[in-house]
């Protein structure tokens, strides 16, 4: 999915429907991948007569909708033995293995062990014909190389590192057990529970399964939510896209039913949730076009870069830090968040008036000459995003020229983020410039003790 953001109304709806009457789709359902999925599906009680496989030109694999979806109709429903989750595997011959660690396997790790040694197994195993349609790699920061970290917003890149580090940590830190269950194993461990082995497993896991509930059981340490779902994990997100999703106790099937409803020869889509686009990116490697809940982080060393003038900041980071006020704050296409306009409010006060901070984050009023202030200050943040994004966008270009397939889909993605982020502050400075009372005057951006009163 690729795309900036675009304000709901009729003109993005004109572009949206413009956008749809030039997707093009082939079906995929004649490939024998996915007739070996669907017979292995068909065999544990699965039928679908609404969807089919189907490559997309804007979005890749999905789901194509075969007749008219209606509003309200019940649009797959899979059964609980086409599911893949840490029931499976316990029940696997990995169950004794992991029953009798110590300490105890996290729900996550059976199920990215499970996709590994099966993987190893290749047609032996049971599940061959899910796993041979799963991607071979992915675009999630996990899989990112150094330079498409390095061009990735100050405010995700953070949470990319981290993400990355987690997987490596998770298999560096649980070598002990992998080297026990080399009994099962046709190839030494060392060759099959590799470290990209495991990170394709994890990023498998966390961009593919669904939230489904299990009950605690003695043998895995913290919360059991995961579950694989194979084909309707072939869903993409979208979204403007309403659905009902959950397991039905009563027919012991995962069931999704349309809200929205889908025309027939369309791609059927599902909602992922109210994500902006750093997270989408974070935890299922895509940016989504005309995303109505993308925004663009303000992290505290940039504010504290653009009022580096001000020799109290120290002591007025440290109270908004205090009071939770350094955490999302943001600028959308509408302009600042109130968040942002709150602490960037507190932060043009001179420290002669500190007995008055706490009111100032409570919504008391600024003087006009402060307010002004404030949204001169948010102006000069935004340019300065807008400047980091724009060199961002021209050291992609420049990296596009000379990289491999596999980092290309990253910079893909990345550059997907940043256009985004650059149509969000674009719209976001005419919003400001249009709440200045003289916006061709550069105020100072530290506070000026004499002029406040």
């Amino acid at each position: 999915m690729r795309g900036c953001r675009h304000r709901a109304g009729r003109a993005a709806r004109k572009r949206r429907q413009k956008q749809e009457s030039l997707i093009q789709s082939v079906s995929l359902c004649h490939h024998l991948q996915y007739v070996k999925l669907l017979k292995f599906l068909h065999q544990r009680g699965f039928t679908s007569t609404l969807l089919q496989p189907a490559l997309f030109t804007d979005t890749g694999r999905g789901l194509q909708a075969l007749k008219t979806i209606k509003p309200g109709q019940l649009v797959i429903s899979l059964p609980e033995s086409c599911l893949l989750t840490t029931s499976t595997v316990l029940d696997s011959y990995l169950g004794q293995y992991i029953k009798s660690w110590k300490p105890r396997l996290s729900p996550l790790l059976a199920l990215c062990v499970f996709l590994v040694c099966e993987r190893h197994r290749g047609e032996a195993s049971d599940w061959f014909p899910y796993i041979n349609v799963l991607p071979t790699t992915y675009t999630c920061p996990a899989y990112f190389t150094d330079d498409a970290m390095a061009v990735l917003p100050a405010s995700v890149r953070r949470r990319a590192l981290e993400q990355r580090e987690e997987v490596r940590e998770i298999h560096s830190f649980n070598q002990d057990f992998f080297r026990s269950l080399q009994p099962v194993l046709s190839q030494p461990v060392d060759e099959v529970l590799t470290y990209e082995a495991l990170r394709w497993a994890w990023c498998s896991v966390n961009t593919r399964s669904v939230f489904m509930s299990h009950p605690s059981n003695d043998f895995l340490f913290g919360q059991d939510l995961y579950a694989l779902a194979p084909f309707l994990d072939l869903l993409n997100h979208r979204p403007d896209v309403q659905v009902k999703a959950s397991f039905n106790d009563m027919t012991r099937c995962y069931e999704i039913r349309s809200i929205s409803g889908t025309l027939g020869y369309q791609q059927a889509f599902i909602n992922y949730g109210s994500h902006d686009n750093q997270r989408l990116m974070l935890e299922y490697g895509f940016v989504a076009p005309y995303n109505p809940h993308s925004v663009v982080y303000v992290e505290t060393d940039l504010l504290c870069d653009v009022l580096k003038g001000d020799k109290s900041l120290d002591q007025k980071i440290k109270f908004l830090r205090e009071n939770d006020f350094l955490h999302n704050l943001t600028l959308a296409s509408e302009g600042p968040s109130w968040r942002l306009m709150t602490a960037l409010r507190l932060l043009s006060l001179p420290q002669t008036l500190y007995p008055h901070w706490k009111a100032v984050l409570l919504g008391q009023v600024v003087s006009e000459e402060r307010e002004e202030w404030s949204v001169q200050t948010a102006n000069a943040v935004c340019q300065r995003l807008l400047h980091d994004t724009n060199r961002a966008l021209d050291k992609i270009s420049h990296l596009l020229q000379q990289c491999d397939q596999s980092v290309r889909e990253q910079l893909d993605v990345v550059k997907s983020l940043r256009q985004e982020e650059r149509c969000i502050l674009g719209s976001c400075l005419q919003a400001l410039e249009g709440t200045l009372r003289q916006p061709d005057e550069v105020l100072s951006c530290h506070p000026d003790d004499d002029t406040v009163s």
